[in-house]
């Protein structure tokens, strides 16, 4: 990371201006579970994702493409949205269910997220999944970066926040710098604190207790497990897609 280059931290998706954005890096965090699912989605053969605000404008894009090709997947509350070809749990995200195809992709958080990160230079999708591929990327990034965590209908989400942390931490190895912001001091002293037991912090949040309620406990599981993929979606004309050369 060089010298120069300045990262923050905002906390949900009610916690910055588009305008703050403008012309920098911008790593979208949905730890639970758009972000792990756009990942594994992407990694097992899903031509493309594109992320919509809400439910009028996913039909909307369905209504005008072909349904062989495409997928119409999400979840309101955590529950997939009736009518819906896929909820939001990674593991229904399958080589033989995606493979070849485009998925319109709405959820509460994650997307949300997303979308009000358009206006910004670069944006990335990271998850505990791919934070290394995610950190090497930012590492050749010369723009100031913002990590942007979806939370939790506007309040803060502990899993996105401890995976800002491990960014930071590992972007800038293993110390913080003196001129960080506040966001970014947050985030890295909580990682710190519960580096050594990620996934027992993770599974204690309260975003994974309403979901143990709702689906059990393997997604959480699943989005638990760090570096298992080596790729980075990225966002270019509203589309997330595979950088080049991955895949």
């Amino acid at each position: 990371m060089a010298d120069s280059q300045k990262i923050d931290v905002f906390y949900s998706v009610h916690t910055f201006q588009e305008e703050e954005l403008r012309g920098k890096a911008v790593v979208v965090i949905d730890v639970l579970r758009a972000s792990s699912t756009i990942v594994t989605a992407l990694n097992n053969g899903a031509k493309a994702v594109i992320p919509v605000a809400d439910m009028a404008e996913a039909s909307k894009i369905a209504q005008n493409v072909d349904s062989d090709n495409y997928l119409l997947c999400g979840e309101k509350d955590g529950i997939q949205i009736e009518g819906y070809d896929l909820g939001n749990s990674p593991l229904e995200y399958t080589k033989e269910v995606v493979g070849g195809k485009t998925l319109i992709f709405n959820t509460t958080n994650g997307t949300k997220a997303i979308k009000k990160s358009i206006g910004s230079a670069d944006i990335l999708i990271a998850s505990f999944l791919n934070v290394s591929t995610v950190v090497n990327t930012l590492k050749i990034q010369k723009k100031d970066i913002v990590l942007v965590c979806a939370g939790w209908k506007g309040r803060l989400a502990l899993e996105d926040t401890l995976l800002a942390g491990n960014i930071i931490h590992l972007l800038n190895n293993g110390k913080l710098a003196d001129e960080s912001t506040d966001g970014a001091r947050v985030a890295f002293g909580i990682y710190k604190i519960y580096k050594k037991d990620l996934a027992g912090v993770v599974h204690q949040s309260n975003h994974a207790m309403r979901l143990k309620k709702l689906i059990g406990d393997d997604d959480i599981n699943y989005c638990c497990k760090i570096d298992i993929i080596d790729i980075v979606p990225r966002l270019k004309e509203g589309i997330i897609t595979l950088q080049n050369g991955e895949k």
